[in-house]
């Protein structure tokens, strides 16, 4: 039986799972992707909190629904929630998709752009234009969830706007991404047969370091060559999301399952087509 290489962007059971990889019949190589950080300790929310409270921003821009809820629930560490939803009633808030519009409707805000589907920020300029909103010398704060939407701020910027991004997560880079570097160069180079993801955020980090190097639209098409096992949803939609296609989710959302059922899948796609090519 082939051995499959498989890379696994677990952090904190990765061992365990790379056990879980071995004892299937593949060889594992762990790239942590994330570590968890208290809410509090987020200071570019904090920084918008000020900002928004001194009337220092004129629009504030929400792109993904967990990324607004995240926002409000650092601001409610830090005690400022209240203060922030009041002020937002004193400038224009724009959301990106039904998410966002939805997790600010919760809150009581009034949202006064919304982007039309496919939902992307070339139908949230296209509306702002539509609705012939002035962007010059407009200070707009931007929440990001993961990976800066750079077209974005370039576009944005090329109306006039004052960009300020207010990056918004719970978990961040290792200390040490240096295992995570070599595995986004080892898909490119075809290390791995196999890649599995047990979190949404894994995807993020992953991307977003090979974004900084330099070799995202590489790394993506390479990806997309092995057989990508996903926990469940919430990870498969931000898969899609980012361009990759997950060829399984496990028959349960559990580690065990995931390692098990996508090496026996991915096994049987190389013989498939270890075949076809015979023919």
């Amino acid at each position: 039986m082939e051995t499959l290489r498989v890379c696994v962007f677990e952090s904190r059971r990765g061992g365990e799972m790379a056990k879980l990889v071995e004892k299937a019949g593949g060889a594992a190589i762990v790239a942590p992707s994330m570590r968890e950080i208290p809410l509090g300790d987020n200071p570019a929310v904090k920084e918008f909190a000020e900002s928004l409270l001194n009337g220092e921003i004129d629009f504030v821009v929400f792109l993904t629904g967990v990324g607004t809820e995240s926002c409000m629930e650092t601001l409610s560490v830090l005690g400022l929630k209240d203060r922030v939803l009041a002020a937002l009633k004193n400038c224009q808030v724009i959301a990106r998709g039904p998410k966002p519009v939805a997790a600010l409707h919760r809150l009581g805000v009034r949202v006064d752009v919304k982007a039309p589907e496919p939902n992307t920020w070339q139908e949230l300029a296209a509306e702002i234009q539509r609705q012939g909103i002035s962007l010059t010398n407009k200070r707009v704060a931007v929440q990001e969830y993961g990976i800066p939407s750079d077209d974005f701020y370039r576009w944005l910027r090329d109306q006039g706007a004052i960009v300020i991004p207010v990056p918004v997560y719970k978990w961040a880079l290792p200390a040490d991404i240096g295992p995570l570097e070599n595995a986004i160069r080892g898909v490119i180079s075809g290390d791995f047969d196999v890649l599995l993801w047990t979190s949404a955020q894994q995807v993020v980090h992953a991307l977003e370091v090979a974004q900084r190097l330099g070799v995202l639209e590489q790394w993506k098409a390479k990806a997309n060559d092995c057989f990508i096992g996903s926990i469940g949803p919430t990870a498969s939609e931000r898969l899609r999301e980012y361009g990759l296609t997950p060829d399984l989710e496990p028959s349960h959302p559990k580690m065990a399952h995931l390692v098990r059922e996508s090496l026996a899948a991915a096994l049987d796609l190389i013989s498939s087509n270890a075949s076809d090519s015979a023919n």
